[in-house]
């Protein structure tokens, strides 16, 4: 019973260990480029210190604030969901109402515009 898991994982794994050499050590062109490290999306092989884009930064700073955020919002609305509680609610919706007006300054202030100067 259990040697039949343990075989089919053995046979896919020399399989794909097969297939990996087969297809790393018959490609010549582009072997260097395959080699070095890809990280973010920047090319290793440029210069490092090419200039960057602050508005791409804050909205990714953004972004993770906002879904760190909606991420403690789940065990909120599952103890929520198990007992129903006013402090609770008022708490849920102060947290609400913070993250809207954090969200509605970033709009008025034109961090949530990716075409503006």
């Amino acid at each position: 019973m259990f040697l039949i898991p343990v075989l089919f994982a053995s046979i896919l794994s020399i399989a794909l260990l097969g297939v990996y050499f087969l297809t790393y050590y018959n490609t010549e062109s582009g072997l260097e480029e395959k080699m070095t490290p890809f990280e973010c999306g920047f090319d290793p092989l440029s210069k490092m210190r090419t200039p960057f884009s602050t508005r791409f930064f804050l909205l990714v700073v953004l972004f993770l604030i906002f879904d760190v955020e909606v991420a403690l919002l789940f065990p909120v609305l599952s103890a929520f969901y198990s007992t129903t509680s006013t402090s609770l609610l008022l708490a849920l919706l102060l947290f609400i109402a913070i993250l809207l007006f954090g969200m509605f300054h970033e709009w008025n202030e034109g961090a949530l515009d990716w075409v503006s100067g």
